[in-house]
């Protein structure tokens, strides 16, 4: 709690609990209700299965149980990679990311493969609506994404 509070306290909008959420679900829900909307679980997953402690080690929990624990928490997101497909630019696993997004109330950030702008466009689709958002990452850094291009798709897209 002390370093949750610490990250916050220096000005940190948000954290992102990992491996502790898996390991401590009762410290995700204590720092959740002492600082609402700031505190998001990262679900890591390889083939359904949580992966920890930096994916080197596979869980029994599938992403959806871990998730169900902090339904009431007031958890701000579930931030929820395919770790088969992180850095690939293969494109975001579509099907559990929204699965998993239709099957909890907290919201969900798609992570892990954004490739292309086609990613971006797969977003503005009514099945992937409830998604709130998606990470970038090397798409970015490689130049495969533009980032200007992608916000102004996403916004012709809500106003729409």
């Amino acid at each position: 709690m002390k370093t949750i509070e610490g990250w916050l306290e220096k000005g940190v909008n948000r954290v992102i609990i990992g491996t502790a959420a898996v390991r401590d679900p009762a410290l995700v829900k204590e720092a959740a209700q002492k600082h609402p909307r700031r505190v998001a679980v990262g679900l890591d997953a390889r083939d359904g299965r949580v992966a920890v402690e930096g994916w080197a080690e596979q869980s029994e929990l599938t992403v959806l149980d871990i998730a169900r624990r902090f339904e009431d928490a007031g958890v701000a997101a579930i931030i929820y990679t395919d770790v088969a497909r992180d850095g690939m630019l293969q494109g975001i696993n579509w099907d559990a990311t929204i699965a998993l997004a239709e099957a909890i109330s907290i919201p969900v950030i798609a992570s892990g493969g954004l490739a292309s702008i086609d990613d971006i466009r797969r977003m503005t689709q009514p099945d992937a609506a409830k998604l709130e958002g998606a990470i970038a990452g090397r798409a970015l850094y490689d130049g495969r994404l533009d980032p200007t291009q992608a916000l102004t798709l996403l916004k012709s897209a809500k106003s729409a």
